[in-house]
């Protein structure tokens, strides 16, 4: 009998706690009823239903609170344009690099040519891939970084380390030495048949491995899927240039002899200056600060160096970043572009849109909670040329170079100096500003994050 009423005491907390779990039609009703003594219900539901959410949301209190005058940065000219790519991140790297061209030169205007990087960049992307998956094929199917490759087999975003290791293997070559095609503008139906084949062949090379064959024979079929791979990109780009002849007009109407160049000659002459002098430091306040971290598989091709990020507070990397833009010298930027941008008139401010109040709730997750939660990271990539300086050294808005034409404030983005402690995730800085207590964590071994940490992100 004791056994049995306490079977029933089981029972019946088990369905009490089932019930309070399950969303019920007494739970449904109350929440109805709360709305409608909701006085505002009508009226708001109006307006949010038959109209856009954001135009609904700006925030009238806070237009031209703000000027857009910047008086620090970086003289360049011409803007670019990524078209329906996610090559942001190389647009990104090539526009600080070629404002030093544009200043050695004194030319109205020069852009490298970024379909020459792209096809060797998707090259070697396929070539990491296929390795991985030779690498892992004693793993099962369902083993994370099995499942994280197939998902994540290639892909046209990237970040700073894929422009070190890609100039420094193949060089450089002006725009006019390989101008881009519609493939390399419009990347999408290119990226989606390559990867449909590199999985395919993925999996192929993945049974090879689990096979006898020797090593040396598996890598020779992968040489042979890699060459189909070249003649896909071959086909959609173009083939690279070995050689290429470049010849230039300067401000003053000089016209410069033309100069025949192998695309390491071109980059060494033009540029001369060592890449890996420049650091790439974050705020991430999801780990310890100090702290040197490693992203694995983070990078473009198989010698390339993964992401490596120095994690140091915001505070400190304005400070930085205000040293290198005094000094003329621009950054590479990565941010979460999307939260807050009012896109007309290229303005990034916390305060640009009001959500919160248009619908009767709270928004209040902090950086570190809109990490861990994947609420934020970063998805663009921009070159960071200016900041207005107000009082000692203190930055109240800063200049953004974009990568989408003329849009925006004149093809540039201007943030406030709230919206980059919030939404700022990396910047790509010159040693030479760095203090030496920041410098002095490159000497750490690094701390090995997986490939799906949460700031994995290719930069588009």
């Amino acid at each position: 009998m004791i056994k049995k009423t306490l079977l029933m005491a089981i029972a019946f907390i088990v369905v009490s706690q089932l019930q309070s779990q399950t969303l019920s039609m007494d739970d449904i009703k109350n929440m109805s009823t709360a709305l409608q003594n909701n006085t505002e219900k009508t009226a708001l539901t109006n307006a949010i239903s038959n109209n856009a959410i954001k135009k609904l949301a700006v925030n009238r209190e806070n237009v031209g609170q703000v000027n857009f005058y910047i008086n620090t940065k970086v003289e360049t000219k011409g803007i670019s344009n990524q078209k329906s790519s996610g090559r942001c991140w190389m647009y990104t790297g090539l526009n600080v690099l070629r404002a030093k061209v544009i200043e050695k030169y004194q030319l109205d205007d020069f852009q490298f040519s970024h379909n020459y990087l792209f096809f060797y960049d998707q090259l070697e992307k396929a070539n990491l891939f296929y390795n991985g998956m030779i690498e892992t094929a004693s793993l099962p199917l369902n083993d994370r970084k099995v499942e994280w490759l197939l998902k994540n087999p290639i892909g046209d975003g990237g970040q700073w380390t894929g422009i070190v290791d890609l100039i420094s293997k193949y060089g450089l070559v002006p725009e006019s030495a390989m101008p881009e095609t519609y493939q390399s503008e419009n990347t999408s139906m290119m990226s989606r048949l390559i990867r449909r084949k590199i999985r395919e062949d993925g999996m192929a090379l993945r049974k090879l491995g689990q096979s006898r064959m020797t090593k040396a024979r598996v890598l020779e079929k992968k040489n042979e899927k890699l060459a189909e791979i070249y003649q896909m990109l071959a086909y959609s780009l173009g083939e690279p240039p070995s050689t290429f002849t470049w010849q230039y007009k300067d401000t003053d109407n000089n016209i410069s002899d033309p100069k025949e160049y192998t695309p390491q000659e071109f980059f060494n002459e033009v540029l001369n200056i060592n890449l890996n002098d420049y650091v790439m430091i974050m705020d991430n306040p999801t780990l310890e600060y100090g702290k040197l971290y490693e992203i694995e598989y983070d990078r473009h091709m198989q010698e390339g160096g993964n992401w490596k990020y120095i994690n140091v507070d915001v505070d400190k990397i304005k400070k930085y970043a205000i040293k290198s833009l005094q000094a003329n010298e621009g950054m590479y930027f990565s941010c979460d572009v999307g939260k807050q941008l009012e896109s007309n008139k290229g303005f990034l401010d916390v305060n640009n849109y009001d959500y919160a109040s248009l619908f009767g709730v709270d928004f209040n997750m902090d950086k570190k909670t809109r990490i861990q939660t994947f609420e934020s990271g970063s998805t663009h990539g921009m070159a960071l040329m200016g900041v207005n300086i107000i009082g000692e050294n203190e930055a109240d808005k800063w200049l953004l170079e974009n990568s989408w034409g003329n849009k925006g404030h004149n093809g540039h983005l201007i943030m406030t100096d709230e919206w980059f402690d919030e939404y700022m995730f990396r910047l790509v800085i010159d040693k030479r500003f760095l203090d030496a207590e920041t410098l002095d964590i490159l000497d750490q071994e690094p701390i090995m994050l997986p490939p799906w940490d949460p700031m994995f992100s290719m930069d588009k």
